[in-house]
């Protein structure tokens, strides 16, 4: 995308006016995410656990004439995720239109050779983490009257294909989450989809 006003333009869809939170968007698909929500026309909200990573994303956004603020958060935090969303609610004055939950981690190894420590560390940056952002930013999505969830899986919560044990039942369980919440919400305006991707050559990364 050359910048926002060219993409908008020569787009058929259109998110102008619409807010978007994308969690870990100074990367791979998360980063993709936020300059595509931003190319057609949305204002955009992201975070990082990498100040200075966010930071030169948000100076190249700007650059683009993207409308992207950011936030620094690990979203494996409980503490971090509230007031993430707090300064979220601030920003888009109590309501949002987006959230896509992309943070992800993994650790690929043999299933009987994962810690008590690893396997914490997987199941609450990939699932807690988007459960509990949910919960959280739920009256905003509602507010807004059209809401709208994106969960960042991965055909890994499909089938087996190599990624780790612990990888894919978080998937998977993101997967069955995505599918109570768009039953549960539905009644509020709160559409909930799941996107499950396999490889992916970004432009600083491959990710699943």
């Amino acid at each position: 995308m050359a910048n926002a006003e060219s993409s908008f333009k020569s787009s058929r869809w259109s998110l102008k006016g619409m807010t978007a939170l994308v969690t870990g968007g100074t990367r791979g698909i998360g980063q993709a995410t936020v300059e595509e929500l931003a190319g057609l026309g949305a204002v955009v909200h992201t975070c990082s656990r990498n100040e200075v990573e966010l930071n030169k994303c948000l100076k190249e956004w700007q650059s683009k004439g993207f409308v992207v603020t950011g936030s620094v958060c690990d979203a494996a935090s409980p503490d971090q995720r509230e007031k993430l969303i707090q300064e979220v609610g601030s920003k888009f004055n109590g309501k949002l239109n987006i959230l896509v939950n992309n943070v992800g981690t993994n650790i690929r190894k043999p299933t009987i050779e994962y810690s008590a420590e690893e396997y914490s560390k997987i199941m609450t940056t990939n699932f807690e983490s988007t459960y509990h952002l949910c919960q959280l930013v739920y009256p905003l999505l509602k507010a807004s009257g059209v809401g709208s969830i994106v969960f960042i899986s991965s055909v890994g919560g499909l089938s087996h294909v190599g990624s780790g044990s612990i990888y894919g039942a978080t998937k998977a369980a993101m997967n069955q989450l995505t599918r109570n919440l768009a039953c549960e919400w539905a009644k509020d305006n709160i559409r909930t989809n799941s996107v499950a991707p396999c490889c992916l050559k970004t432009k600083n990364l491959w990710t699943r």
